[in-house]
């Protein structure tokens, strides 16, 4: 495998950070998980530009304009031969002393995987997802802004963990006022009397690009779609419920908590955003 590395393409065995990156040492980074679907890598611009905006959050100098990373991007998945597959394009805060302060890092560091992915099997795409809420909160957004895609993910890790501990693949994720913010790795969604409702990232989700996409499916298929503050209760009455994101891309949720959700089946509505969404990966995007 080739391996992007602050300018140069190297084998993966040779593509090494220091051990005094502060990405390595206090998560101090930013980073984008992006899909390329036959040959076409999608919506890098809109994964480019978020992350630019993670950078300007954290006051991390951007190493390369947009147009010099979408080559470098594209060129990474070319020397794989990868049509098919995910991306993982990390900026970290660069090597510095092993205290906090980012200015005492000269650069920063760059890297880019072309890889497979695989996050779920196949039959919770055809079966659905049985997921469980965990104890562990989502960080409030005056403490660290979930519109932020950070290296820190330690959060999500626990929530992993407690979910895995449950029997479970995925998790639900409360906020500090007990409203859903999102699951460990995925946005949520839940449909009731034919409406999608989707927590904010006022109450901790993340604005996801393949969540943006939902939005913008919901529009083209006549289907009313709103944010708003949502409970267990909201997710355990529902008619239907489904996650997203980049590696899961869209994936129906049949019960949460031991409650069947709906009729205990992939709903219709999930069904269309579905099909929807796997048309649009293969024209939305940049063509490597």
């Amino acid at each position: 495998m080739v391996v992007y590395l602050d300018g140069k393409y190297v084998d993966s065995s040779e593509a090494k950070v220091s051990v005094f990156d502060h990405g390595l040492l206090y998560g101090d980074g930013i980073f984008e998980g992006i899909r390329i679907y036959g040959g076409n890598v999608f919506r890098l611009d809109d994964h480019l530009e978020r992350l630019e905006m993670s950078a300007k959050a954290i006051m991390l100098t951007m190493p390369l304009d947009r147009a010099a990373m979408a080559a470098a991007v594209c060129e990474t998945c070319r020397r794989n031969k990868l049509a098919d597959g995910y991306i993982r394009l990390v900026i970290t805060r660069g090597t510095g002393d092993l205290g906090l302060a980012p200015w005492l890092c000269e650069k920063p560091t760059t890297f880019i995987i072309a890889s497979k992915i695989s996050l779920y099997p196949q039959e919770h795409y055809d079966n659905g997802l049985s997921i469980v809420t965990v104890a562990t909160r989502r960080i409030a957004p005056d403490a660290l802004p979930p519109t932020v895609k950070s290296l820190n993910y330690l959060n999500n890790i626990l929530a992993k963990i407690e979910a895995r501990q449950a029997g479970a693949l995925e998790a639900i994720m409360l906020n500090q006022q007990g409203y859903v913010a999102e699951c460990t790795a995925d946005n949520i969604f839940v449909v009731f009397k034919g409406e999608i409702i989707t927590p904010a990232a006022s109450a901790g989700a993340l604005k996801g690009i393949t969540r943006a996409t939902i939005f913008d499916i919901a529009r083209e298929l006549g289907i009313p779609m709103r944010e708003a503050d949502l409970t267990r209760y909201d997710v355990w009455c529902a008619d239907e419920c489904f996650l997203s994101g980049t590696g899961a891309e869209v994936i129906p949720v049949v019960k949460l908590d031991a409650r069947v959700i709906g009729t205990g089946k992939p709903g219709p509505i999930t069904g269309r955003v579905l099909t929807a969404f796997r048309q649009r990966v293969l024209t939305e995007g940049t063509r490597i």
